[in-house]
């Protein structure tokens, strides 16, 4: 039986987690929980699971919390250090899924534990990769990648031999929009941008597929997870997001891992890992789906792509400001402030006028994404006004 502790178990991917780990009681037990405010919803899983303890990231919701919990036995805690505390417990799996660099403390507390971290959350890659990659090696902690393409690419890598891997292929749904023309795009509403036609995400993650700049912010990711050469990490639209992801060889073979569009698949194989585990998905009917179709991303509708690469080559603060300014520009879109096309413009301003040092703590990079945040907002008001 392992321990397993959900950082962020309230959003998409930590209610995927639950499910799983509920549906296996005889593999898994709960050691910790936690949410920003879902009071409710934190409280109903920890009673369900027996969890340990259930933190809430809003101290000011620690009271609601406690009276939810009263008579339970389980601990109840708040604050960003609570959840650092949480995510330090030791538990055998960590499941990192707090979305934006809220998630980057606690992501780093988990890893110094030495043990298995499940990596959901982009930002602790791409805005301190290299951090973290220091901190695993240190600690000898274990990283898995949740995101269906890395994990994907992660079930059909070569990590013993490297050099024979001549690139990686990320494919990407493409989002919503991918055939709309620039002038469509111009009048995208928050609602239809958080419709995604394959997926069931958060509004956050929706919009970054309905731009591409998730799929930017997973080329980074792969630079820092797979020891292959940025240049040689390639992005395909692949319209049915069956085949998450694939890894070619330089004999000619291409591996690629297929299944259904559910995070509790890539969730389960981390969950479980190295060992399998059952899920309730169906298996995949090839012959229902009759084809797969893949296309080259439009670079000139969707700006996000090329201001990630741009962001990886140039390295240093680059992909912690990139990923700052997009979160707070998507915020600001969401809000109703700034157009869709306003998304990339403001991130790539923000590139242009913020090039501090490269960080080499993780206060740095908290200190760099603070100071972005604050040059892409003054940029959403000058859209606004």
């Amino acid at each position: 039986m392992r321990s397993v502790t959900i950082l962020g178990a309230t959003g998409s991917v930590g209610t995927s987690t639950l499910d799983l780990v509920e549906r296996a009681p005889d593999r898994f037990r709960v050691k910790a929980l936690t949410a920003n405010c879902d009071v409710t919803r934190l409280a109903d899983a920890a009673i369900r699971t027996r969890a340990e303890l259930a933190v809430v990231a809003d101290e000011a919701c620690l009271p609601d919390l406690r009276a939810a919990l009263r008579g339970t036995g389980i601990e109840a805690a708040g604050g960003a250090r609570a959840v650092c505390d949480a995510a330090a417990l030791g538990a055998d799996v960590t499941m990192g899924a707090i979305v934006g660099c809220a998630g980057l403390a606690s992501t780093i507390a988990a890893i110094e534990q030495g043990e298995t971290v499940i990596l959901a959350n982009k930002e602790p890659l791409v805005s301190a990769g290299d951090l973290v990659a220091a901190a695993a090696r240190t600690h000898g902690a274990t990283i898995l990648p949740a995101d269906s393409e890395h994990n994907a690419i992660y079930q059909c890598f070569d990590f013993a031999r490297p050099e024979r891997v001549r690139r990686i292929v990320l494919t990407a749904s493409g989002g919503p929009f991918r055939d709309w023309s620039l002038a469509d795009m111009a009048r995208v509403t928050p609602a239809q941008a958080v419709a995604h036609p394959n997926w069931s995400m958060g509004a956050k993650i929706s919009v970054d597929s309905a731009t591409m700049m998730n799929k930017g912010l997973e080329l980074i990711e792969a630079a820092r997870l797979f020891p292959v050469d940025p240049s040689r990490i390639e992005i395909v639209v692949h319209r049915q997001s069956v085949i998450h992801s694939m890894v070619d060889y330089v004999d000619g073979s291409m591996l690629a891992q297929l299944g259904p569009s559910d995070m509790r698949v890539p969730i389960a194989h981390c969950l479980a890992w190295p060992d399998r585990m059952v899920t309730p998905m169906e298996p995949l009917d090839l012959v229902k789906l009759g084809r797969l179709d893949f296309e080259a991303p439009d670079p000139i509708r969707f700006r996000a792509l090329a201001l990630a690469r741009e962001a990886l080559e140039a390295g240093g603060a680059s992909p912690a400001i990139l990923n700052a300014a997009n979160e707070v520009a998507v915020a600001a879109f969401l809000a109703g402030r700034i157009g869709f096309l306003e998304i990339a413009a403001i991130v790539d301003d923000t590139l242009q006028r913020y090039d501090p040092a490269a960080p080499e703590t993780i206060d740095a990079v908290l200190a760099i994404d603070a100071e972005a945040r604050r040059h892409a907002g003054e940029r959403v008001e000058d859209c606004v006004a």
